[in-house]
């Protein structure tokens, strides 16, 4: 496999590496081998991140999500910017590295399988070019989070089996993305999914309203009327709402105590996370929990 960059991770980025193993299982699987990652992360503000591979025995998505880089191929420089995911195939040597002025924030994911070429082609659809325009989207992103907790919550066969048709989904969503793309660069208004994109790659922490505004380049004053105009709500509450959905998915699929998914969520005082959870759910993320058990032991019997 083309190893996966060494670069020293800053906080609030993640790099995970599918155990050989396991690989060798999901080519195998039925349900699986047609396409599974080998490796996937996210790199947040990516300052001084370089790659140059001239062996390059496997395939690579990048979703640029902030920022800017460039990347070459066959000698050619090529600028990428936020919204643009970056496709090489297996083969083609390449390097790419992260804008100095406005390093980028990226998902990325090594990928193989049995019809890997057909993927590509279909993301590609028309265009051979090597970016493709999607847009910085909410639910992509939310896509690239799940595939990421997939892959770390357990080493359990069956995590990696969801994690690999978590990356079909997020293949067969992206081109559904490119028409949105164009009449995103016609209209030139109030961009309210890059303003949704920004919150989902950011639950891990808090955001502040000046760095919504700035994605669409107004004062917070007129942002927040704006974006309220828009919802009917604020965004700092919808950034909430976000964060407890994301906590209620937490307790679903894992076993990892409230603690943890309070910290992973950016909040470091645990009773006021559970306080937030109240308010919004109705009951405290322990008694979530214990209604969600309850709910599947009496499924089982």
């Amino acid at each position: 496999m083309s190893q996966p960059s060494n670069w020293p991770l800053p906080t609030g980025s993640l790099r995970l590496v599918v155990p050989r193993t396991i690989t060798q299982n999901l080519a195998n699987n039925p349900l699986s081998k047609a396409l599974y990652p080998k490796a996937s992360g996210f790199y947040k503000h990516a300052v001084k991140h370089t790659m140059l591979r001239r062996i390059h025995d496997d395939n690579l998505l990048i979703y640029c999500i902030q920022g800017a880089g460039e990347f070459r191929v066959d000698k050619r420089l090529h600028q990428i910017t936020a919204g643009d995911l970056l496709l090489l195939p297996s083969g083609v040597p390449h390097s790419y590295r992260s804008s100095d002025d406005q390093p980028w924030s990226i998902y990325w994911v090594h990928f193989s399988g049995a019809d890997s070429t057909t993927f590509i082609d279909y993301l590609r659809g028309d265009n051979d070019s090597f970016i493709i325009p999607v847009g910085v989207n909410s639910r992509l992103i939310t896509n690239f989070e799940y595939l990421l907790e997939s892959l770390q919550s357990s080493i359990n066969v069956s995590a990696f089996i969801h994690a690999a048709n978590m990356l079909r989904q997020i293949f067969t969503y992206i081109p559904q993305l490119r028409p949105l793309a164009k009449a995103q660069l016609i209209a030139h208004q109030f961009d309210l999914e890059r303003v949704h994109a920004l919150m989902q790659s950011n639950l891990h922490q808090q955001l502040d309203l000046q760095a919504l505004a700035e994605t669409v380049n107004l004062s917070k004053f007129h942002f927040i009327k704006k974006y309220k105009a828009l919802t009917n709500t604020t965004p700092i509450n919808y950034f909430i709402h976000l964060k407890i959905e994301r906590a209620c998915h937490l307790l679903d699929i894992s076993t990892q105590p409230i603690k943890e998914i309070s910290y992973h969520l950016g909040y470091v005082d645990t009773y006021y996370f559970s306080r937030i959870f109240k308010k919004i759910m109705g009951i405290s993320p322990s008694q979530y929990r214990q209604m969600r058990n309850s709910t599947f032991q009496s499924m089982a019997q």
